[in-house]
């Protein structure tokens, strides 16, 4: 493990990632125009982006590449041939949030050094070993995280090699970033696809506690808290911003890394920050960083707050101060800016020259003199380089297999590409009428590489192999399609007394567990000891002692079958010998995903991601021996928080969040935006904050069209996040869906009879306020 500290940049263009390098940025990440999570950024192309890993080289400065978004299974053929393509080049590392990606980039491209995004909600210990086994060297922890947490969190990172990044600075999501379903559900723009339209941001119908914004957190910033994240172990300090600009990645970076450096060399934080509101800021924040949430944390501005900052700091009153402060300000980020671009003015990424010049005699080797200009150096003069290489073979006179012009340009024209610019191809010292082996030419062309590209080996380009589509598991021994199994009907609850269902049904019962427990909490091992037949089903978050507490219920109770939406929770059921699902909120989307989890974790299934459609689902390859899931009825989650949507909504007498709040709250509201939809936010007793769509997802299409591609189908019997809805009667809601999975039904078949027509009629008058758009409109 390296102790050194490093400063990572955000770089949404060319402009802004030479502002990082020339701050003094130690690491920059950026994105190229597709598969990345920033689709509002400008981002870079690919000839770009290997321009500016030299430029950034030359400085002494790495270069990250954001593949941060979940992948559908049609994109791996394309996304195989940009990863062939980046293992040519001397990238420092890519950021991952989908598993399959993980998956191919270990199996296929070892070479690319992986890390977790924050996307994958990184929040406790036991997600850490997760991650390393699938390839991370690092990971993004949340940004909800307090001081206490990361330092275990950055403690078990050391013990496995593994390196942890913490945002410092930048704008705040006020939901769990990767359990955010926001906008994707309301407008189809995932979060998860890099197209969040930022529903956190918009303005709301005033609420009755006066907040016109009341989802608009303050931007966080770690600056004065630098020396505690250097005393908890953190190797990266982050910062947000590639939707910026370059006067604002410089300032931010230039101010870092002088608080950074004065802190190393006098022990002390010599920066007063101030720098940090000249630029686009919400005001700043540090509570989740000191685990003080509260009120102040939001502000009603989700525009630039420089002016109010200026002007609270002057204690401008009157309509002349008002105005001398505004011109003052707008003249200081106007010098910011002239100040940056003349300092990044001399950066260049244009490709390196390149000429080759080749001679030789009869009975000697042939000889490759190789000459490259770098442009990339911030200085007036290329930066020259040149390499002399010889053939192991000697040339001989011959009039077949001719060393001639066309034989040199057909395996030396490919360094006409994004790396170099072929200015010249001599052979003027190379007499005709003499040969050489072909397979020697080709042998210095890939020698050649080599050294230009920091001693890296020629990589051919991968080609993923094609998956096999296994059957279910049970239907392995059958071959008649008449014989095929229907897929069985599951249901989640969460309320103790509705396990007198099981009376009612042969279905599988998943019993959702809280997300946050007292301390030392045995209830849940008991309970679930005493009621065999539950399969306890694992939230998406657990932090800290409520992960704790997760995994004694786990290692105590030992049931033969879990469901978890928690990677932590996932390896310690790996560990255990315990069979386990991958819960919906895992985001999975590929067979890449589903072929990591098994073999990696010998998973027994997952519940595909209800944000794809119907033929993003028939593309995906089930593995051996694998079952898979779907979830037809639920609320539909928008986003959950660590924050309190109370405190902006209907008011709260508490000033801040406590473990109290977690355990003991139960309130539920709503709010409704300016287009008019409405929201529900709801907190159950131990669970996190949420808002759901005012709809709910019913999707029993799927039932007739994929029944042969799932095992089987969930209903959501929690009422978590219905609202005001009136609740269905849970024992004829199961008995109609029975029915209408046991119904016969030609999968693919888009008539239904007479009898499914009557059942999903019944359902529907059942369910208010249903929708399955997002089964139509996928990613």
């Amino acid at each position: 493990m390296t102790s050194k500290i490093e400063l990572l940049a955000p770089g949404g263009d060319i402009e802004a990632i030479k502002a990082a390098i020339i701050a003094g940025a130690d690491a920059v990440y950026c994105g190229l125009d597709t598969f990345n999570a920033r689709n509002r950024a400008s981002n870079i192309s690919f000839d770009e982006l290997v321009g500016v890993i030299q430029l950034a080289h030359n400085f002494d400065c790495k270069i990250f590449l954001t593949l941060n978004i979940i992948i559908l299974e049609s994109e791996f053929k394309s996304l195989a041939k940009l990863l062939s393509k980046l293992a040519n080049t001397t990238l420092d590392g890519v950021i991952v949030q989908d598993i399959g990606l993980l998956y191919v980039l270990r199996t296929y491209f070892p070479s690319l050094d992986i890390h977790a995004s924050t996307q994958l909600t990184t929040h406790n210990v036991g997600q850490v070993p997760f991650l390393k086994k699938l390839g991370a060297s690092r990971v993004n922890l949340s940004r909800e995280l307090n001081l206490r947490e990361i330092t275990a969190m950055t403690a078990v990172g050391h013990q496995h090699d593994v390196l942890t990044e913490v945002f410092v600075h930048g704008s705040l999501c006020v939901a769990f970033s990767g359990l955010c379903y926001s906008t994707s559900a309301s407008a189809g723009n995932s979060g998860n696809r890099g197209r969040c339209s930022q529903a956190c941001r918009e303005e709301y119908e005033t609420t009755p506690s006066g907040n016109n914004f009341p989802l608009n957190l303050k931007d966080n910033s770690a600056f004065f808290d630098l020396p505690a994240l250097i005393d908890a172990g953190v190797h990266s300090f982050k910062v947000e911003g590639r939707i910026k600009g370059a006067s604002y990645v410089h300032t931010v970076i230039d101010s870092f890394r002088k608080q950074i450096d004065g802190f190393v060399e006098t022990g002390e934080l010599l920066e007063d920050g101030e720098r940090l509101y000249k630029v686009f800021n919400r005001d700043l924040s540090n509570a989740f960083l000191r685990g003080d949430l509260n009120q102040s944390m939001f502000i009603e501005n989700p525009r630039d707050n420089s002016k109010y900052h200026a002007l609270a700091k002057n204690e401008a009153i009157s309509v002349v101060q008002i105005h001398q402060v505004e011109q003052n300000l707008q003249a200081e980020k106007q010098a910011i800016n002239a100040t940056v671009f003349d300092k990044i003015k001399p950066l260049s990424i244009e490709k390196r020259h390149l000429s080759l010049s080749f001679k030789g005699q009869a009975g000697e080797p042939l000889t490759l003199l190789a000459t490259s200009l770098d442009f990339a150096n911030g200085r007036n003069q290329p930066t020259e380089q040149s390499f002399t290489l010889q053939s192991q073979s000697k040339l001989q006179e011959s009039d077949k297999n001719c060393i001639d012009k066309s034989a040199v340009e057909k395996r030396f024209k490919s360094f006409n590409n994004a790396h170099f610019q072929l200015t010249n191809l001599d052979l003027k010292d190379l007499p005709e009428g003499l040969s050489l082996a072909f397979s020697q030419l080709t042998n210095l062309k890939n020698e050649l590489h080599s050294l230009l590209n920091a001693n890296t080996p020629l990589q051919a380009e991968v080609k993923l192999p094609k998956l096999v589509r296994h059957p279910k598991p049970s239907d392995r021994d059958t071959n008649s399609a008449q014989e095929k199994t229907k897929a069985k009907l599951s249901i989640l609850i969460c309320d103790e007394t509705d396990i007198d269902l099981n009376t009612l049904t042969d279905a599988d019962i998943y019993f959702k567990l809280p997300d946050a427990y007292k301390r030392g909490c045995t209830k849940y091992v008991g309970f679930l000891k005493q009621n065999p037949r539950l399969i306890p089903w694992f939230p998406a978050v657990l932090i800290g002692k409520d992960f704790d507490v997760a995994l004694t219920i786990l290692e105590q109770v030992k049931p033969k079958l879990i469901v978890t939406n928690n990677t932590g929770i996932a390896h310690r059921a790996f560990e255990l010998g315990i069979a386990w699902i991958a819960g919906p909120f895992l985001n999975t989307t590929n067979s890449y995903a589903l072929l990591a989890l098994k073999e990696a974790f010998d998973c027994a299934g997952a519940f595909i991601s209800n944000e794809i459609n119907y033929l993003q689902m028939r593309a995906i390859a089930r593995p051996e021996n694998f079952k898979l899931f779907y979830s037809v009825y639920h609320p539909i989650l928008l986003m959950t928080s660590r924050q309190c949507f109370f405190q902006q909504s209907v008011g709260c007498d508490k000033p801040r969040i406590d473990n109290g709040c977690m355990l003991s709250c139960d309130k539920s509201t709503s709010i409704t935006n300016l287009k008019g939809m409405s929201f529900a936010i709801d907190k159950q007793k131990a669970g996190y904050p949420s808002i759901y769509n005012n709809d709910q997802f019913l999707n029993m299409e799927i039932i007739n069209q994929l029944s042969e591609l799932y095992d089987g189908f969930m209903i959501d019997l929690t009422n978590i996040g219905a609202g005001d809805k009136v609740t269905p009667d849970k024992a004829q809601l199961i008995r109609q869906f029975e029915l209408l999975l046991q119904s016969d039904t030609d999968a693919g078949d888009a008539k239904l009879s007479d009898t499914q027509q009557a059942l999903q009629h019944s359902i529907s008058a059942m369910v208010t306020d249903a929708t399955n758009d997002q089964y139509h409109k996928g990613l």
